[in-house]
């Protein structure tokens, strides 16, 4: 307990810049006061990856945000580049980009050119959110009723009005963290479901080669690894079934009957 009390003091102690203490925080977390923002010293990876930011959108903003955004990413294990980028933040989690525009201060008076920006950028990108920080309720309604005024398709792009620029980031970082993962599950469910109907065509496949008199299953995984296919086999002539597989000459004779002679494959099979 003594380690983990000091481990905890030297990672305060690498928040602190100065003289100022860099406060971190996960969407949902609170402390024991109710604030949103939790022990910083208690951080929960949530991803991994890396996080594009546009230069000219960061020199808008205050350092001390720029830098509560740094130590943000850096301890839920993401890289920042700054790039040139149409949005001002791209995410890159699993594989999957999901772009941002990031209003840390609605301005009633930037409205017309925040809604053109979206309409131009939503046809760019298939992930497109958009965080607004509205901290007052004049903001919050001037928000609402552009919004509505300008006939915003719902979900298209999505809007995220948020309380302050922090809980802002902090819910972008979470967004693209959930897209990611829900991309990997993806992948994994494809990849369970390719797999599932791989064995069920071998299934199908060892079947139907077995019902051949006198063929069992072990000459049937021995053809399905030579020749690979119903139609292959159907094809294949005694002799390549000779030389790809340790059938015997009667067995390969029998193959070759099954699918070819009408007389063999007419016939009851029933002894």
């Amino acid at each position: 307990m003594r380690e983990r009390e000091r481990e905890r003091e030297r990672e305060r102690s690498r928040r602190k810049k100065g003289g100022r203490r860099v406060i971190v925080f996960m969407a949902g977390s609170r402390g024991s006061s109710g604030d949103s923002r939790g022990d910083p010293s208690v951080i929960s990876i949530i991803g991994g990856g890396v996080c594009m930011m546009n230069p000219s959108w960061r020199d808008e903003q205050h350092p001390s945000f720029i830098n509560f955004i740094s130590s943000f990413l850096c301890a839920n294990s993401y890289r920042l580049n700054f790039l040139p980028i149409s949005p001002d933040l791209i995410f890159n989690n699993g594989g999957l980009s999901v772009a941002f525009i990031f209003e840390t201060n609605w301005d009633p008076i930037r409205v017309s050119s925040v809604f053109t920006r979206v309409e131009e950028l939503k046809r760019q990108f298939r992930f497109l959110y958009v965080v607004v920080s509205v901290p007052t309720r004049e903001q919050n309604d001037s928000f609402n009723h552009s919004y509505f005024r300008h006939n915003i398709e719902l979900g298209n792009p999505t809007f995220v009005p948020v309380c302050d620029r922090e809980m802002g980031f902090e819910k972008i970082v979470k967004i693209a963290h959930a897209r990611g993962v829900c991309k990997r599950q993806d992948a994994i469910n494809t990849m369970k479901d390719e797999r599932k109907q791989a064995v069920q065509g071998i299934d199908r496949f060892l079947r139907v080669v077995t019902s051949i008199p006198g063929i069992d299953e072990h000459d049937a995984n021995a053809l399905v690894q030579s020749l690979g296919s119903i139609e292959a086999i159907s094809k294949a002539s005694k002799s390549f079934i000779l030389e790809t597989t340790d059938l015997s000459v009667d067995k390969a004779e029998r193959i070759v009957s099954f699918f070819r002679d009408p007389k063999y494959y007419l016939s009851p099979k029933i002894n």
